[in-house]
């Protein structure tokens, strides 16, 4: 299916659907030319599939547009709660296939680290560590700079007191997200003062600008492969 054909370039004003429901607290934003017009949110992890097609229903009213209004969809691809992610881009594909438009996709700890960037001094040479907690102590996690360069490929990455023990010998790091609580615990006096630690960015608002980029560019996603980017294989113990 050729998604371009509802992408006009001369307009690109794109009225966006932006969803993640990829950690603890869920979000949807509706955005025109990357401005938010409409956002909501929902804190509660195990109500995220019955409250995403409602929430999307009234917010879409509330703005006053029709789903026939929307240019494209933009989820957080993950990784996350394995959970999730499977709701998000469930939602999104029949969004899609439906009204006949592209499907944007960006991996969640990237989200994470752009949100923190636009909260940094530009030429700052902090790099930024977005974590989401992965239980026991392990974390999703990756490095970028601060033009979202990766440093260290998204991960699942079991802490210990060695963690970054390379980085921090040239830059301090920013930490953030559910994960980074579990790394303070392993912080040493030494990086201390190289460890800067900031609060969870709403994930669903900081896609939708990241969105607007990408429908600019034509960057979609081809929807019948995509799968969630789980990083570490979701397994179920079945008692014969």
């Amino acid at each position: 299916m050729n998604w371009k054909v509802r992408h006009n370039k001369k307009n690109l004003m794109a009225l966006i659907l932006s969803i993640d429901t990829s950690t603890e607290k869920a979000g949807i934003s509706l955005s025109r030319n990357g401005s938010i017009l409409a956002i909501l949110s929902n804190s509660a992890q195990k109500e995220h599939a019955s409250w995403l097609h409602v929430a999307v229903k009234e917010m879409m009213e509330h703005a006053g547009y029709h789903m026939k209004d929307l240019d494209a969809i933009a989820i957080s691809a993950g990784p996350g709660s394995y959970t999730g992610l499977r709701v998000s881009m469930a939602a999104a594909k029949g969004f899609c296939f439906a009204l006949k438009i592209p499907l944007i996709t960006e991996n969640t700890l990237r989200i994470m680290a752009y949100a923190a960037s636009q909260q940094r001094d530009p030429v700052s040479t902090a790099l930024i560590c977005p974590m989401i907690d992965a239980r026991r102590m392990e974390v999703f996690t990756a490095v970028y700079t601060s033009d979202l360069n990766e440093v260290m490929m998204p991960q699942a990455l079991v802490l210990d007191k060695n963690s970054f023990e390379n980085l921090f010998s040239s830059h301090s790091i920013i930490f953030l997200g559910t994960g980074s609580l579990k790394w303070k615990e392993f912080i040493s006096e030494q990086h201390a003062s190289k460890s800067i630690f900031i609060d969870t960015p709403f994930i669903a608002s900081h896609l939708s600008e990241i969105a607007e980029q990408k429908w600019a560019a034509s960057q979609f996603t081809d929807i019948i492969s995509l799968e969630p980017v789980y990083i570490k294989e979701f397994h179920t113990h079945i008692k014969k």
